[in-house]
C-alpha cells in the first residue's frame, strides 16, 4: 500500500470517531496537521485573510469558554446528544476522531482553530440542511483547494516557481514555501446554501437551535438574490454593498495578479471572545506557550506592561513559567496585538448591528402635564432585509433589549425599564435577583430574546434555559415524539415563543410612567439604548461558567442607537 494510500485508509478510520485519535494513534497530531493544514501554513500567502479570520466567530468556534461550558453541560443532562455540537465547532477534530470530551488544551491544534481554511475550502460537495455534517477532502498543504474564483492567479505563480519561491512539492527536503498546486472553482462558496450546514439546526426532537436559512429563505433579500456573504464578508458590515479590491495572495516578492473582489473573513456578526487574550485571537507566536500557561498569565493585573514591571515587588510570586520579566513583556505584546484585533472585532459587531436597525421617539399618546401618567412608545425597526434581529442561535441567546430611563428636571433618574440586576441580567423571571426578591420585575420590559417554553408538572408552560423538561426527567432521554414533529409544528412537551423582528420588520415598545412620578413641571429627559450581550449571566451560571468569564461578557456588552430627547411638562 502507497502512504497516501495508508493515509486515506487512515482517514476513513478516523472519521469513524469509534475512539480518540489521540488515544489511539501516536501519529495523529502529524497526521491531522499534514492532512488538515492549519491556518497558520495558509497564512504564508493569505496574510490579510488569516488575520481576519483569526479574530472571528469562526476561528472562535474551537476555543469559546461558553461553548464548551454549554455542551458540557448538555451532554451531562442529556447523554444522547454526543458529538453533534462539536462536529460544527471542531470539525477538524470530529473528523480525526477526537472525543467530544477532549479538554481544548489536549485537543490537535488544528481542531482548536474551529471552523478553520480547510472547513470551508476543502469542500467539495454541495450540501443543503444536515445540521454540521459536511466532509472535508483530506490533503497536505501542497494539495488543491476549494474556492469561489477562478486560479489565474495561482497558474501564474506555477508557471513561475523559483520566482516566487514556492514549490508544489510536499517532500520536506524541497527549498521554497509550500503552496497548494491547484484552486478549483466551487460555485457554492459564493451561495448562501454554503452556509446551511451548520447555521440551520434542528435539535432536541426538532426544536430548532439555528434558524438564520428559514428566516433567510422568506426574506426579501434572497428573492432580490442577496447572499449571506454579500452582507457578512462584504465592504460594511450588514449591508451588501459590493466588496473591497484586493489581490488574492501576496508572497515574499509582493502581490499576485489583479486585485479582485475580496471576501472579509471577519465574517461581520454581534458575537464576541471572552476567552483569554493570550489565547484568542489566533497568534502563531501565542504558541510558543501552552494555554494552561497562558491561562496562569494575569493580564488583568498588567503584567508585562512597564508601568506592571517598574514597579513590581522583589517578593511578588509568578507561577514558574512567567518568573522571567522578558517573557511576561514578549507575552503583553501578543496581548496587546490580539487586544488591537479584537478592538476592530468590536467595531465591526456595533456596526453591523447599527446598520441592521433603527429606532425611533419617543412618541407620546398625549400632551405630558404633571400628575397624568406619561404614556409613550418607541418603535424598534429591523432594517436588514436577509433575516430577523435577533437571528442565529435562539433560546437562551442572543439577547437584545431596551433600556430606557426618565430623568426629571432636577436630573433624577425616576423610572426606568430594562435595568440590570446586580449580575447584569435584565429583570425578567429568570433574574436570580428577581427571584430571591431583591428587585422588582421589570413589567414593562421589552426584550427580543427567545424563549424555550416547555410544560411542566404543574401543568403550565413555563420559559426554560434550554428544550429540555427537568421537571420531569432529572437526567433526560431524548427520545423521538409518538407523532411525526411536523403534525404539531413543534416536539410534545416543547416549544419556542419567538420576539425576533422579522426582516423590514417593526415592533413597537410602549411605556406607561405613574402620574405621581411627575411631580413637577419642567424639562424632562428620556434616554434610550438598545442593549447587545451574547449570553444572560443567570444562563452561565446553570452551565458553570467562571466568574472571568461572567465578567468578561458584561465588559463587552454593547449598546446600540443611544440617544436622549428632551421635552416639556407643564
Amino acid at each position: 500500500m502507497t502512504v497516501l494510500g495508508a493515509l486515506l485508509l487512515a482517514v476513513l478510520t478516523f472519521g469513524a470517531g469509534a475512539v480518540s485519535a489521540q488515544e489511539e494513534d501516536p501519529h495523529a497530531e502529524v497526521f491531522s496537521e499534514t492532512m488538515y493544514p492549519s491556518a497558520d501554513q495558509c497564512a504564508g500567502c493569505h496574510q490579510r485573510i488569516y488575520d481576519e479570520w483569526s479574530a472571528s466567530a469562526h476561528a472562535y468556534a474551537g476555543l469559546s469558554p461558553m461553548f464548551h461550558k454549554f455542551e458540557q453541560a448538555i451532554n451531562s443532562l442529556a447523554p444522547t446528544i454526543g458529538n453533534f455540537c462539536v462536529r460544527c465547532h471542531q470539525g477538524v477534530g470530529t473528523t480525526i476522531g477526537e472525543s467530544r470530551a477532549t479538554d481544548a488544551w489536549d485537543r490537535n491544534p488544528v481542531s482548536r482553530e474551529g471552523v478553520t481554511c480547510v472547513s470551508c475550502h476543502r469542500v467539495n460537495v454541495e450540501y443543503g440542511k444536515v445540521n454540521g455534517s459536511r466532509r472535508m477532502v483530506p490533503g497536505g498543504i501542497t494539495e488543491p483547494v476549494y474556492g469561489a474564483n477562478k486560479s489565474e492567479p495561482l497558474q501564474e505563480i506555477l508557471a513561475n516557481p523559483g520566482k516566487h519561491s514556492v514549490t508544489t512539492s510536499s517532500d520536506p527536503n524541497t527549498m521554497g514555501m509550500k503552496i497548494h498546486q491547484d484552486a478549483i472553482e466551487f460555485e457554492q462558496l459564493e451561495k448562501s446554501e454554503f452556509c446551511v450546514s451548520c447555521h440551520q439546526v434542528a435539535v432536541n426532537l426538532g426544536i430548532k437551535l439555528e434558524v438564520v436559512w428559514d428566516q433567510y429563505r422568506a426574506s426579501p433579500a434572497h428573492e432580490q438574490g442577496v447572499s449571506c456573504q454579500q452582507c457578512h464578508m462584504g465592504r460594511v458590515p450588514g449591508v451588501p454593498s459590493g466588496y473591497e479590491r484586493a489581490h488574492a495572495a501576496e508572497l515574499i516578492t509582493g502581490p499576485v495578479g489583479e486585485e479582485r473582489d475580496h471576501k472579509n473573513h471577519s465574517f461581520y456578526g454581534p458575537g464576541y471572545s471572552i476567552a483569554h487574550p493570550g489565547i484568542f485571537p489566533h497568534h502563531p507566536d501565542a504558541k510558543r506557550w501552552t494555554i494552561k500557561e497562558w491561562l496562569a498569565f494575569d493580564y488583568r493585573a498588567g503584567w508585562g506592561t512597564p508601568e506592571f514591571e517598574d514597579e513590581v515587588p522583589d517578593d511578588y510570586e509568578f507561577p514558574d513559567v512567567w518568573a522571567d520579566p522578558i517573557d511576561r513583556e514578549d507575552a503583553r505584546w501578543i496581548i496587546e496585538d490580539n487586544q488591537r484585533k479584537l478592538a476592530y472585532r468590536d467595531k465591526t459587531r456595533k456596526q453591523v448591528m447599527e446598520n441592521g436597525t433603527h429606532m425611533d421617539g419617543p412618541f407620546f399618546d398625549d400632551d405630558p402635564s404633571v400628575g397624568d401618567d406619561l404614556d409613550f412608545h418607541y418603535v424598534m425597526y429591523n432594517t436588514n432585509s436577509g433575516h430577523n434581529v435577533p437571528s442565529g442561535s435562539l433560546g437562551a441567546q442572543p439577547e437584545i433589549w431596551v433600556n430606557v430611563a426618565l430623568i426629571d428636571p432636577d436630573g433624577n433618574n425616576i423610572w426606568e425599564s430594562g435595568y440590570v440586576d446586580s449580575n447584569g441580567d435584565m429583570a425578567d423571571l429568570h433574574s436570580l435577583d428577581v427571584r430571591a426578591g431583591k428587585i422588582e420585575h421589570d413589567d414593562q420590559l421589552f426584550n427580543l430574546q427567545t424563549k424555550f417554553l416547555t410544560t411542566n408538572v404543574k401543568g403550565t408552560d413555563r420559559e426554560m434555559y434550554l428544550p429540555v423538561n427537568f421537571d420531569i426527567d432529572q437526567l433526560p432521554f431524548l427520545r423521538p415524539p409518538a407523532q411525526p414533529v411536523t403534525v404539531m409544528n413543534h416536539p410534545p412537551l416543547v416549544r419556542m415563543e419567538s420576539r425576533s423582528i422579522p426582516p423590514l420588520g417593526n415592533k413597537k415598545a410602549s411605556y406607561s410612567v405613574p402620574g405621581d412620578l411627575m411631580t413637577k413641571p419642567g424639562t424632562y429627559k428620556l434616554a434610550v439604548r438598545t442593549r447587545s450581550r451574547a449570553e444572560p449571566i443567570y444562563f452561565m451560571r446553570f452551565v458553570g461558567a467562571t466568574s472571568e468569564m461572567e465578567q468578561a461578557m458584561n465588559e463587552n456588552m454593547i449598546d446600540i442607537h443611544p440617544y436622549t430627547v428632551e421635552f416639556e411638562v407643564k
